[in-house]
């Protein structure tokens, strides 16, 4: 009964990467210690996350004991947003038939610390890798005035796989110092890494959280502009 529940609701993106994880001789949703993971291939748990890593926190820190555990989560590197026709649009019309336009957003490797926030020090447990999936997907929508107001009334259903673009595997944490740009100052605050990285402040945040607790990155200073960091390789 378990394994019908995890993946009634399950989404097509997650449906998709599972298939492309397990390959020809890997186990699907496998009950292991209590819990059901997506995959089991050559020994590997593999557990596919499409949304927040907070709700996986305590299973992973459990399996990661007693095996080894694969973190897979997709990025969006472009997304193509298809709405389904509003259901007073007349048929037979330009109106009623699904539309698709490609959002502006971009993902990329660095969406990764948006979500590791939630467990950074578990990269360094050795059983515990990430593969980070850039994709370009399809978003499919539904109309419902009562809901999502925040986009006017228009639901996210579905995810669906395109195309994989590239996957990114992190297995130890100096497998994140190439994020940091070669042009980055040798003391930065979150201010100077959005700036150079081109992403939002609180990404840069989030990216310098998550580095310092793996010690990759050490508080120097405290000043009007922030926290001064340096690398864990330089110098005092």
């Amino acid at each position: 009964m378990s394994n019908l529940i995890n993946t009634y609701n399950e989404g097509s993106l997650h449906a998709a990467l599972k298939l492309r994880y397990a390959g020809d001789d890997g186990e699907q949703e496998v009950p292991v210690d209590g819990y059901i993971v997506d995959v089991v291939r050559d020994g590997l748990l593999i557990e596919i996350q499409t949304a927040g890593f907070s709700a996986m926190k305590r299973k992973l820190h459990a399996l990661v004991e007693s095996h080894r555990v694969l973190l897979v989560h997709p990025v969006p590197q472009r997304t193509w947003i298809v709405k389904a026709p509003k259901p007073d649009e007349l048929v037979d019309t330009p109106a009623a038939r699904p539309s698709r336009r490609i959002s502006p957003k971009r993902g990329s490797i660095l969406t990764l610390f948006d979500e590791l926030v939630s467990f950074p020090t578990l990269m360094s447990h050795p059983n515990f890798s990430i593969d980070v999936v850039l994709t370009l997907e399809d978003q499919l929508r539904h109309y419902d005035r009562r809901r999502a107001w925040r986009r006017r009334g228009w639901v996210i259903d579905d995810r669906v796989l395109l195309e994989v673009v590239e996957i990114q595997r992190f297995s130890e944490p100096a497998d994140f110092m190439p994020l940091l740009p070669d042009d980055l100052a040798p003391q930065f605050t979150t201010a100077d890494l959005a700036r150079v990285l081109r992403v939002p402040r609180r990404l840069a945040q989030r990216m310098a959280y998550c580095l310092r607790e793996l010690d990759l990155i050490h508080e120097v200073s405290r000043s009007r502009r922030g926290v001064v960091y340096r690398r864990g390789d330089d110098a005092e």
